[in-house]
């Protein structure tokens, strides 16, 4: 890099650095000079009490509605004298004025009584013992309405990721003071796609490291300082040291002993059982009677899926509820923790997520609770990476598309033409002693831009086949939908697939004019979607089935909704392969419990992927039409 480029560089990221300290001072400032702090214990029917930190404008000149966020991640500081830097879902609500509520839900931090994890919902509440997040949500609303002054009498609620589920646990048997919901990246399905699982296959590092330390006993009350630390990986490359746990089985004896309540769920629920259908809220979100708000990231590595699932089943279930979807360029949480300019190695060319906040989130929430102009959203708002614009959906997925197929064809090609050829397939073999990579490199904890990183890497494997087409003469925008039907064979019993969805740039593509990586973006591999199957599950997640060795089997299985436009002169590329380490764990490629295993079990196994006029494998997409 030229030196006085480099001077540059550096000068321009301490001076956007130094504004956004000077930016966290001033509103650190405002709240202490705006609002006055109180710290309440809220009682609930069953009498538990749960911590409740209020910030209340200091203005009295108009009633304020309440703000509310629910979660088990600490509404710290602790203390009436101790203020957070800033308050709210962003920027814009701090200067507005609303009564800002944090509160610990039950069983965490300063809250009393017992924490279990995405609380299943109680459907028919025949008695004050009977409780569940919605219930402890209405309550906390009617105390502050009834306690508060100055308020209108409305609530909204908010959160992302966990305090997204609680957020979205509100709505069935809402309190009639709340009045605008926004559940953002919620955590809605634990079992085919959402943290900690995906179509039944364990996301190992997501797992380990998340329970590694919210798994951990505590007394209580208890606030951060004294609660558990980050677990130190006594290997840093996290490809190393989940290769050298082994099993699963391993990861309790090693490291978490008997004391991780939920990882012994995990390992003691290996099939879509009543364990995981309890915990499914989806299915308790029937006469929704406040607006929603439904926000997610199409890179977001945690819950992708629950924005667009908690949506969709809110939809469906309330044709009449006031429900749009929100889907930006975002790892989780991206809306609220960035400029949304970029991500990754990719360009935007806008601040997305400071648009986000400005024409939707702040108008959604001062339509509902201050009775200001109607804010317009459309039914879905939608960011398309590729031609790098918004644009507004009167449906999710759009009515005007055609669903077409991608074909796999001999030679690693690429078609919307079926193949007519006689038996054709790929032959490889696939290593769970050696599994492919997630990411290339060296990282000690997963990242978050693997989710739209450079696939370069991971094509130069002998064990990953790849399938592109020609270089496209149009431009090609995918909205929605992705379906996966792979025709397969294996020498084993078991086996897990990824299907990846890639575009791959054209050779000249320009290098980024401000590029400290010295990232090369010529013939570049942006991962657009990717998502794996534990096959034994491609039939049932509740009775898996075994293959059959050397037999031709279907495995058809969804993907996540995307949004992206291929360019005229890039092509479309997939990526198959059969492991994706350390992100999922290793199938054994045996059919057994997985969780149980033993280090023998693992072992190497023989793949055919067929493309043939009889056995085709493909992926079916939906194109926006022109």
């Amino acid at each position: 890099m030229n030196p006085s480029f480099k001077m540059f560089w550096l000068a321009l990221c301490f001076l956007v650095t130094s504004y956004s300290a000077i930016a966290q001072v001033t509103d650190s400032a405002y709240v202490r000079d705006n609002y006055t702090k109180i710290e309440r214990q809220i009682p609930m029917r069953d009498g538990v009490k749960l911590f409740t930190a209020i910030y209340i404008p200091k203005n009295k000149s108009q009633k304020y509605p309440f703000m509310l966020n629910r979660t088990p991640y600490t509404s710290s500081p602790y203390g009436e004298n101790q203020y957070k830097t800033t308050l709210g879902p962003d920027p814009l609500f701090l200067r507005e004025g609303f009564i800002f509520v944090y509160q610990d839900v039950r069983g965490r931090w300063m809250s009393e009584g017992e924490f279990v994890d995405v609380r299943p919902q109680i459907a028919n509440k025949k008695s004050k013992k009977d409780i569940d997040e919605s219930s402890d949500t209405y309550d906390t609303i009617d105390w502050l309405i009834k306690n508060i002054p100055n308020n209108n009498g409305k609530a909204g609620i908010y959160g992302i990721s966990y305090p997204g589920f609680y957020s979205t646990a509100s709505l069935p048997g809402a309190h009639p003071g709340l009045k605008a919901v926004s559940p953002q990246a919620p955590v809605t399905d634990w079992f085919h796609g959402d943290d900690f699982h995906h179509n039944g296959a364990l996301m190992l590092a997501d797992a380990f490291n998340f329970y590694s330390v919210f798994g951990v006993p505590r007394p209580k009350p208890i606030t951060p300082d004294k609660g558990p630390k980050s677990f130190k990986f006594p290997i840093k490359d996290n490809y190393r040291f989940f290769l050298s746990v082994g099993a699963l089985k391993n990861v309790k004896l090693k490291y978490f002993g008997d004391t991780i309540k939920f990882w012994n769920d995990l390992m003691a629920h290996g099939t879509y059982d009543s364990f995981w259908k309890a915990m499914d809220i989806r299915q308790h979100l029937t006469d929704v009677k406040p607006a929603v708000l439904v926000v997610g990231g199409f890179f977001d590595a945690e819950d992708a899926y629950g924005a667009l699932h908690t949506y969709q089943a809110i939809e469906k279930q309330n044709p009449k509820a006031k429900n749009s979807l929100v889907m930006g360029p975002w790892f989780h949480g991206g809306w609220s923790r960035s400029t949304g300019t970029s991500f990754g190695d990719i360009q935007f060319g806008q601040q997305t997520s400071t648009w986000y906040q400005q024409n939707l989130e702040f108008p959604f929430f001062m339509q509902y609770l201050k009775d200001k102009k109607d804010a317009d959203i459309a039914e879905a708002t939608i960011f398309l990476t590729g031609s790098n614009q918004w644009k507004k959906f009167s449906s999710w997925p759009p009515q005007n598309t055609e669903e077409q197929t991608l074909y796999f064809q001999a030679n690693g090609k690429l078609s919307f033409t079926a193949p007519e050829t006689g038996t054709s397939y790929d032959e490889y073999e696939s290593d769970p002693n050696n599994p492919v990579p997630y990411q290339q490199g060296i990282q000690e904890k997963r990242t978050r831009e693997y989710m739209i990183d450079d696939q370069r890497f991971a094509a130069r494997r002998p064990d990953v086949k790849v399938y592109q087409t020609d270089v496209l003469t149009e431009d090609i925008t995918l909205t929605g939908p992705l379906m996966a039907k792979l025709s397969v064979s294996t020498t084993g019993t078991d086996a897990d697939y990824v299907v990846k969805l890639i575009d791959a740039y054209p050779e000249d593509e320009p290098d980024p004019a401000i590029n400290p990586k010295g990232i090369i973006m010529g013939g570049y591999e942006m991962l657009v979607r990717g998502e794996v199957m534990r096959g034994k599950f491609r039939n049932s997640f509740e009775q898996p089935e075994a293959f059959v060795p050397g037999q031709i089997t279907k495995v058809n299985y969804a993907l996540p909704d995307v949004g992206h436009t291929f360019k005229k002169g890039h092509r479309i590329m997939i990526q198959v392969q059969n492991s994706w380490f350390p992100l999922v764990d290793r199938n054994p490629q045996k059919f057994l419990d997985i969780y149980h295993a033993d280090d023998k079990d693992f072992q190497k196994a023989t793949h055919r992927i067929y493309h043939d006029k009889a056995n085709a494998s493909a992926l079916t997409v939906t194109v926006l039409k022109p």
